[in-house]
């Protein structure tokens, strides 16, 4: 059921273990070094037809171009604006509601459940045409704020079925003595759950913060200008009507993907033990 250690392998199979894993290490990593390589690329190789080459000189010139002649400064601004009330909003529901799904006991608990969880099997272009509509019957149509409860509607489900299985998970007798003891509903979920669920809200906020500033579809259809759109969205307008500028793209992309990319790092050791708790007993 389980794969075999590399080390019980004959010596052929540990050979080309050896041989494929860095082979298929550097297929996987193409497309990022690419991006790097053209981030540091000059215009005139672009020009004359050096895209894949070695560039001719090393242009990290573009990272500081790409600040000072686009509004990439406001894009990334925007994306944290955006991002940052999600993950709380979104995270800070699930756990209210991942609480109460998980420890009461009531008839309609499995059909609420089902309800928070359905939504995520939805193919975002059948909701495109109606959020946009009521974005813009509410007033919040190309907003940030707009954008940002969108998210926490959206992500919230998810965020539920993770934090409503993580607290499941844990020991009812806790509650249960805490109940005897006649601590408040409330202080219970305060004082004796949440210290519980750390790492299950580290590892859902390193997840989110991902999904939603990785996000373009949703930037595209609820945003429109600098003032309001996020990064993934805003890397789009770097390119002139005419003139692709692939280069500054690269730059901005590469740049764009640093946020999550280090808040991961800082996360780490809270996100592999939130989603491995409970994994073993």
């Amino acid at each position: 059921m389980f794969p075999r250690p590399i080390q019980t392998l004959s010596p052929t199979a540990q050979w080309a273990y050896k041989f494929a894993l860095p082979v298929l290490l550097i297929v996987w990593l193409l497309p990022l070094i690419g991006v790097a390589m053209t981030s540091v690329r000059p215009s005139s190789d672009l020009a004359a037809g050096n895209y894949f080459g070695w560039p001719s000189a090393l242009a990290f010139d573009n990272y500081l171009t790409v600040f000072k002649n686009t509004a990439l400064d406001q894009y990334l601004l925007n994306s944290f604006k955006v991002t940052i009330p999600t993950v709380i909003g979104a995270v800070g529901l699930s756990c209210l509601t991942g609480f109460a799904l998980a420890i009461y006991k009531f008839r309609a608990n499995l059909l609420l459940f089902f309800m928070f969880v359905a939504g995520n099997f939805v193919p975002f272009q059948i909701l495109m045409v109606p959020v946009r509509d009521l974005t813009v019957s509410l007033g919040l149509y190309n907003s940030i704020s707009g954008l940002a409860l969108f998210h926490i509607a959206f992500q919230t489900g998810f965020c539920t079925l993770f934090m409503r299985n993580f607290i499941k998970a844990l020991p009812f007798d806790l509650i249960e003595a805490a109940r005897v003891e006649g601590v408040t509903e409330w202080q219970i979920f305060r004082h004796v759950v949440m210290p519980l669920m750390r790492p299950a809200i580290a590892a859902l906020s390193v997840l989110i913060f991902t999904f939603i500033w990785n996000d373009y579809f949703w930037a595209m259809v609820l945003t429109t200008g600098a003032d309001t759109q996020p990064i993934t969205a805003g890397l789009n307008s770097l390119n002139g009507q005419w003139i692709a500028a692939w280069h500054l793209v690269s730059a901005g992309s590469i740049l764009a993907a640093l946020p999550p990319v280090l808040m991961f790092f800082a996360m780490q050791r809270h996100f592999i033990a939130g989603l491995t708790l409970g994994a073993v007993k």
